[in-house]
């Protein structure tokens, strides 16, 4: 097995299909978490051919159950489906503002597609890692590439950082507070234990003044004198 190969794999939903994100390689006691699921082969041309198909699956069941849920009048969005490999179970996502009673439309969908059917409420932030896009810096969204775990993020750390207030310019695609707020916060943190605060009387070799600003990164501060 090389890095790229498609491979069938073992997973806590059971079987699917993935691509060899390394090389394989030996790795010592403690640096990952068992119990490992097992790679049972690699993926032959129908598995390919399988996965494809399913994924057309999935376009459709999404426009289905759209319908339904506008039938039910339920109060939920449904987001992205997913197919198991073996076709065993069906995933629907959606969000809601509240708790969404479901049942009649799991029954609908399950005597539809005539399988197993889960709906799974997510969150705002996994919508937008699902969907994916750009943020206002321009660049892929970082939940959608290479964040796979969403650490709290606070107003705090925009006032730490001396960030415009402008909920605008401080929230991304999702409407929360952008996840790389928590990047440098640290830095900031750092340099604030190191420099007078704004507004602070301090004394300098030219004399005694006030800070007027405070450039946390150049660890520079402007203080007008006497």
């Amino acid at each position: 097995m090389r890095r790229g190969d498609y491979v069938i794999v073992e997973t806590s939903q059971g079987i699917e299909m993935g691509v060899a994100a390394g090389w394989p390689q030996h790795l010592p006691k403690g640096v990952v978490r068992a119990p490992l699921k097992r790679v049972l082969r690699l993926a032959s041309n129908d598995d390919r051919m399988h996965y494809e198909e399913n994924k057309l699956l999935e376009e459709e069941a999404l426009v289905t159950a759209r319908e339904r849920v506008e039938v039910y009048g339920l109060d939920m969005s449904l987001v992205d489906v997913e197919y198991r490999f073996d076709n065993r179970k069906i995933t629907f996502f959606f969000t809601s503002e509240g708790r969404v009673d479901f049942r009649e439309l799991v029954r609908d969908l399950a005597s539809i597609f005539r399988t197993r059917i889960e709906l799974r409420q997510i969150g705002v932030r996994d919508e937008a890692c699902m969907i994916g896009g750009l943020g206002i810096c321009g660049r892929e969204l970082c939940c959608s590439t290479f964040l796979h775990e969403f650490r709290p993020v606070s107003i705090r750390m925009a006032k730490d950082q001396n960030l415009s207030m402008n909920p605008s310019k401080i929230s991304g695609t999702c409407g929360r507070l952008l996840c790389c707020l928590n990047y440098e916060h640290h830095v900031y943190v750092d340099a604030k234990k190191r420099l007078p605060a704004r507004n602070a009387r301090v004394t300098t070799p030219d004399g005694c003044g006030i800070v007027e600003a405070v450039d946390l990164l150049k660890e520079e501060v402007r203080v007008r004198l006497d």
